[in-house]
């Protein structure tokens, strides 16, 4: 197989996919390495799709028309990130990234793609198991989350809820 073949193959896995795949999942599935996988991602952005990595994989970002942004600024402590990630997509939000603002380096945007309790779970987990430090830290615990909605009326009952919290700045 050719590396245009492989490629293709590649968009063709991640267009299919409803959830991310990882870089080893598509190394096995082409007979490659995960460098590879990672030079054909690089090389498939280049030429226009897409593809966003998250902590879960990669996958396809596809907008839809009807969907709007909000960018929240917020901070609390590390032990209410549950909470707070839970908060917004029980509101019906999807936390497309966060983003802190450091005075040193400037701003520092991470992808999440978080769209239910499921992904805030696994989130959360990944946080607590690897032991990482969340990039709220070097902010003092401020940072914003990009939040995608149906309407505007779903973007105000999160802003509310994450009032009610005392979440958001």
């Amino acid at each position: 197989m050719t590396g245009n073949e492989r490629r293709e193959k590649l968009i063709q896995i991640i267009r299919d996919r409803t959830k991310p795949i990882s870089g080893g999942e598509l190394a096995k599935m082409l007979g490659v390495s995960r460098q590879v996988i990672v030079q054909d991602i690089a090389l498939l952005r280049a030429s226009d799709f897409d593809i966003i990595s998250t902590t879960k994989g990669y996958m396809l970002y596809q907008t839809e028309d009807k969907k709007i942004k909000r960018v929240f600024m917020v901070k609390h402590s590390t032990k209410d990130i549950e909470d707070e990630l839970c908060t917004i997509v029980d509101n019906g939000g999807k936390i497309l990234d966060v983003h802190v603002v450091h005075e040193i380096y400037g701003q520092i945007v991470t992808e999440l793609i978080i769209r239910n309790r499921s992904d805030v779970y696994d989130f959360v987990e990944k946080v607590r198991t690897k032991k990482i430090v969340p990039l709220k830290e070097l902010t003092a615990g401020t940072h914003h989350h990009t939040i995608e909605a149906d309407s505007e009326e779903t973007l105000n009952r999160i802003e509310e809820a994450l009032r009610r919290k005392n979440y958001l700045i």
